[in-house]
């Protein structure tokens, strides 16, 4: 092959992978768009309407007395590093006189499990559950494994738990969320707080692109699914569900409420009670008019490796594994299928993404191989109006998270939100490569097992305002 005829190859791989990403983009722009657009029109219904209804905050969820008792429970797989403070500040901070936290750990993890008995042997209301299966299983084997713990200590008590509350072994909870959910469950099966990422120390760019894809998902599109009144998927953190739903759920799997064979528990488990008929409430509770949000703090990944592990789990779960688990949902249902759609669409976009970079790596060698063999530069492969609308599209997509992260975080990370979105489509590309390897290995008969990611718990001043 000449130069020419390689330089002529160069030219039809850029064309095609431009035409390829400039159509995905534009697809998922409009897409994007369209949210944004229900989102906004939501939030200009509300302002016309404020004079009549006020944004609910923490006063309108005061009680004379609790409704019941609360059961916290935190599955840990190797999480000697931060149990202790996890637990140690959810135990000061919890404003709430009834409430125990379960604990679920592995016989094969003894530091752990030291962890949380050194605290447990200086507060009652710490309860370790060691399980009987060698770690690490799926999170939801070992929340199973809490679920029947329950029933055992309940048994003991004389009390039950009306609600079961969710959190992971690095949350920084807040202190009055058990407020919040005593006075929710009941009219709703579940409820949901927002979780707001911290950025880890020296790692703006990594854990701090968390922060953006949360202020978007937590400030924008679980609003609007909640107003279009289709399954809310559970974030796994900062949730509560009501006992009811999850008896309801454990008689239909054999006694199991949360499914064993999934990587997203959390995602399928909001989606199947809404399925049930049950309401699922996104909580949006603010500690006083104006003031800061009744969320979940917590450390995200800061490593590269760890957000690619994390986000793998998450693409398999979600787009992969979970088509074939839960479907589509309810016939003719649209709405619901547009949300879920969006939520398996990453694998097509992170296709689009690497179309993409492939195309600008071709483009460039394309002008250096016409330049070196002294041949015109080859045409513009996109339409002029459809290159427009990308840039419109991207344009817009920038300043769109630009603004929801300044919204919870202030300015300086809306600007720092414009460069971390590089980072999360570097991240996404290699998260697609495992996730892709990992269900493949699942469909020829890997065992599921917990793919998890190397924790830190904040430092006090780090979340004392939290």
């Amino acid at each position: 092959m000449g130069w020419e005829a390689g330089v002529a190859l160069v030219d039809i791989v850029a064309r095609e992978a431009m035409l390829f990403a400039a159509m995905g983009f534009v697809l998922g722009g409009v897409d994007d768009l369209a949210v944004d657009l229900l989102f906004l029109g939501r939030a200009a219904w509300r302002q016309l309407i404020r004079s009549r209804r006020t944004a609910p905050s923490l006063a309108d969820f005061a009680a004379p007395e609790p409704q019941g008792r609360l059961a916290i429970f935190v599955a840990a797989w190797d999480e000697a590093a931060v149990i202790g403070a996890m637990l140690s500040s959810a135990l000061a901070r919890l404003d709430h006189p009834d409430y125990h936290i379960y604990v679920g750990t592995y016989p094969n993890d003894p530091a752990t499990i030291a962890a949380v008995a050194g605290v447990a042997a200086r507060d009652d209301r710490v309860r370790i559950v060691i399980g009987t299966t060698p770690g690490p299983t799926t999170k939801a084997a070992n929340l199973n494994s809490l679920w029947h713990a329950l029933a055992r200590f309940e048994a003991t008590d004389g009390i039950r738990a009306r609600a079961i509350v969710l959190h992971d072994a690095e949350d920084v909870v807040h202190a009055q969320e058990l407020r919040v959910f005593d006075r929710l469950i009941g009219r709703h099966v579940a409820v949901q707080l927002p979780v707001r990422p911290l950025v880890q120390p020296g790692s703006r760019l990594v854990s701090g692109h968390y922060c953006d894809e949360f202020a978007e998902a937590h400030g924008k599109q679980l609003i609007v699914r909640q107003a279009l009144g289709v399954g809310m998927p559970l974030a796994g953190v900062g949730c509560a569900i009501a006992r009811t739903a999850l008896v309801q759920l454990a008689a239909a799997r054999g006694g199991d409420p949360f499914d064993a064979d999934s990587l997203t528990e959390d995602y399928e488990l909001g989606l199947h009670l809404s399925a049930l008929g049950g309401q699922i409430s996104f909580a949006r509770i603010r500690e006083y008019p104006g003031g800061p949000m009744v969320a979940v703090r917590a450390y995200f990944p800061a490593k590269v490796e760890d957000a690619v592990r994390q986000k793998a789990r998450w693409m398999i779960g979600i787009a992969l594994a979970g088509w074939d688990r839960i479907g589509w949902g309810r016939r003719l249902d649209l709405g619901d299928h547009w949300m879920r759609m969006r939520d398996r669409r990453q694998p097509i976009a992170v296709l689009v993404l690497a179309a993409a970079y492939l195309a600008l790596v071709a483009t460039a060698l394309s002008w250096l191989g016409h330049w070196l063999v002294a041949t015109p530069s080859a045409p513009g492969a996109i339409p002029p109006l459809i290159l427009l609308a990308c840039s419109l599209l991207l344009a817009w997509r920038l300043v769109m998270r630009a603004v929801f992260t300044g919204r919870a975080y202030g300015a300086r990370e809306a600007l720092w939100s414009i460069p971390r979105a590089l980072v999360g489509n570097v991240i996404a590309l290699l998260a697609a490569r495992r996730a892709i390897l990992r269900y493949v290995a699942m469909l020829r008969g890997a065992a599921l097992r917990w793919d998890k990611t190397t924790h830190a718990f904040p430092n006090p001043e780090h979340y004392a305002a939290a």
